[in-house]
């Protein structure tokens, strides 16, 4: 088969201590990943400049067997086509009639005019955050933890000053730590719990479940469990330092847990990561981008692993390679890869029914 792997071109505006942007340098396949697929016999089309973020030079892939490209060719040659962030309607353009294009799609969230142009074009959407199926999705689980263990260095950042209260994650002696809520259990609200733990900051975990609170008891000894209830949910949220929102629900629209009303009872100068942003977000208030808003620094980057893209761009292959080796002359055939398709050649799946 014929693989098109394009540049992202993604950025999102951000405050001082991330610069003036985050862009996107993810690359769903390292040069390493292209000579499997290579060796298999498949042929690779690489934008070049596509793994420049990610400390992958045009040089190795070439080496690895990939023919480099422009920008029209990766897209328009590419039977699958490999992203990471969804396709733009610019994108969605230059694709073939019926292609395959796999991404993080999250179309749960997105326009429906971008829905509606794939659809036109027969295209079949796979995201990668439901490849694998219920209870699986490795490709999800390496991101959630890559952005799990990123949140203490994020809000570390956020609360230094000048930019911030000025308040130390670990605390000293004779002075408490900070306080650090986080909302979800699951693979990405443990890793942060394990991360934030590591810095000796004060953690609470809440989720609707009592089993990954269980396994977020084992996992992250010393942080505090309990079953969310709103008077619970007020009275955290109230002495937070740090608020996290972890919660997911793969193919569907994050719920709303943080109004307006009840973001106003958090200290001012206190930090909101919203890693939920990619499906809509945690908060009211919550849009893509970092901000302050209400007295409250709000971190909604939907590209979190955006932020370390080379060890990113390593477990995207780690756990999508698999998956495209097992590809012959259909990705649908390969039942993990099915499991993860909102349109099938243009009609819309089980996940967006």
């Amino acid at each position: 088969m014929d693989f098109g792997l394009p540049k992202e071109r993604a950025s999102l505006k951000t405050l001082p201590p991330f610069g003036e942007e985050v862009r996107e340098g993810r690359v769903a396949l390292t040069p390493q990943g292209v000579r499997e697929l290579a060796q298999r016999g498949h042929r690779v089309y690489v934008e070049r400049g596509a793994g420049e973020r990610a400390g992958f030079p045009d040089a190795l892939y070439e080496e690895a067997g990939a023919r480099l490209v422009s920008r029209e060719e990766a897209f328009g040659r590419g039977e699958v086509v490999l992203k990471v962030g969804r396709p733009t309607l610019e994108e969605i353009a230059l694709l073939r009639p019926e292609a395959t294009v796999m991404a993080f799609m999250h179309l749960a969230v997105a326009e429906s005019s971008l829905v509606e142009a794939m659809a036109q074009k027969g295209l079949t959407a796979i995201g990668y955050e439901l490849v694998g199926g219920e209870g699986k999705r490795p490709v999800l689980k390496a991101m959630s933890e890559i952005a799990g263990r990123l949140a203490p260095q994020i809000a570390g950042r956020l609360l230094e000053a000048p930019f911030g209260p000025g308040v130390l994650l670990s605390g000293l002696p004779g002075i408490p730590p900070a306080d650090v809520v986080i909302l979800g259990a699951g693979v990405l609200g443990r890793a942060a719990a394990r991360a934030f733990l590591g810095t000796g900051a004060s953690v609470y975990v809440l989720d609707k479940e009592l089993a990954p609170l269980e396994e977020a008891a084992r996992e992250a000894r010393g942080a505090v469990t309990a079953l969310i209830t709103q008077s619970r949910l007020e009275r955290y949220v109230a002495f937070a330092d740090v608020l996290v929102g972890a919660v997911a629900v793969p193919g569907e629209r994050t719920p709303l847990l943080i109004p307006r009303n009840l973001l106003a009872r958090m200290r001012p100068g206190s930090v909101l990561l919203d890693f939920a942003i990619d499906q809509g977000g945690i908060a009211e208030t919550s849009r893509p981008g970092v901000y302050q808003e209400m007295g409250i620094t709000h971190f909604c980057l939907p590209n979190v692993p955006a932020l370390v893209p080379r060890t990113a761009s390593h477990a995207l292959t780690a756990t999508l390679l698999p998956f495209l080796l097992q590809v012959e002359d259909d990705p649908l055939k390969v039942p993990e890869l099915r499991q993860g398709a909102y349109l099938l050649l243009g009609q819309k799946g089980g996940h967006l029914e």
